[in-house]
């Protein structure tokens, strides 16, 4: 586990309760907490520690069969050439993390494919170091948290979809999904990854960066009606983007936008990396987007204001 944060730390903590050999690539207090004390599991209203292996070192660990890295994507090119020493002959890579991921034009059915995806891969660094072929697709449902160091605390949700770049399912990923299942989580292995992906990058495509122009919480930005307006415009030209290559959108706008609303009154991911001066997720979740769209000729006016309106909010605050 490449990141043992909220997400990492949950799926560690699963998959080690079902017997799994489980390692984690941690940092900072957390790290110490967990080499100290174990990593604490709350669930279902009940906690559980766990002695688990971890490090800040992961030339210590060696090959793996699985890497499963839940770093924020802008911090992925960073550690490329750690990832690559977890790397054997088979080892998969396993890209839990929000937005368009790196691997994204491999495998794809479309003229634009087999290339780095720039806005989140610079130079191709994790594409050249690590190599698209064994990359497999996460889209993480969970809520979790990291309540204080070595305690993690699960909120909600606990579907991981996972699926092959180009959409089989390989014999990899169907040994990591009964991996999941057999850790009490629900895994289905999907033949159209992208789709699942755009879908939940919909909605943090247009409410992340309005929430940390606004600060209002996604109950606020989803029944507001000039923010709804605005938010529905980006999803709409998001969509297009999406169907000139072949992406497919199981729900419409508006059923996504109500399901965001829904949640109540949350801060998103990208305002509270705003308030606590931590780097945004601009990249993955908008850039990534433009980056697309730009290769297909594909215009996103909305898209791209609410992009410069929030690199400016960025600069000032100094991040």
């Amino acid at each position: 586990m490449f990141g043992a944060g909220a997400v990492g730390g949950y799926l560690g903590a699963m998959l080690a309760a079902a017997g799994c050999d489980v390692s984690l690539v941690a940092r900072g207090p957390h790290l110490a907490a967990i080499q100290q004390n174990g990593l604490t599991l709350w669930r279902n209203g009940k906690s559980q520690t766990y002695a688990i292996r971890a490090t800040d070192s992961a030339v210590e660990l060696g090959p793996q069969d699985f890497v499963l890295v839940t770093l924020k994507a802008h911090a992925l090119p960073g550690v490329a050439a750690d990832l690559r020493t977890l790397l054997g002959p088979d080892t998969a890579v396993v890209s839990a993390v929000n937005g368009l991921p790196w691997w994204y034009f491999h495998r794809l059915a479309s003229p634009i494919a087999e290339r780095p995806l720039e806005s989140v891969d610079p130079k191709g660094v994790i594409w050249k170091r690590i190599g698209p072929e064994r990359a497999i697709g996460c889209v993480v449902y969970p809520s979790v948290e990291v309540s204080e160091p070595g305690v993690v605390r699960h909120l909600s949700d606990d579907k991981f979809s996972l699926g092959e770049p180009s959409g089989e399912k390989s014999e990899r990923v169907r040994s990591l999904a009964k991996a999941f299942i057999d850790a009490g989580l629900k895994a289905p292995v999907r033949p159209r990854i992208r789709d699942e992906i755009w879908v939940k990058l919909w909605g943090n495509l247009s409410f992340n960066p309005l929430s940390a122009l606004t600060t209002a919480t996604l109950d606020v930005l989803a029944y507001d009606e000039g923010i709804r307006a605005i938010a529905r415009t980006m999803m709409v030209e998001a969509q297009a983007v999406g169907e000139k290559h072949g992406i497919r959108f199981a729900v419409d706008v508006d059923q996504r936008i109500d399901a965001a609303g829904s949640v109540g009154a949350h801060r998103t991911s990208m305002l509270q990396d705003l308030e606590q001066g931590r780097p945004l997720e601009i990249a993955a979740l908008v850039e990534s987007v433009m980056e697309v769209a730009r290769l297909l000729e594909q215009p996103t006016p909305t898209i791209d204001f609410i992009h410069a309106l929030l690199r400016q909010r960025i600069q000032a605050r100094g991040l």
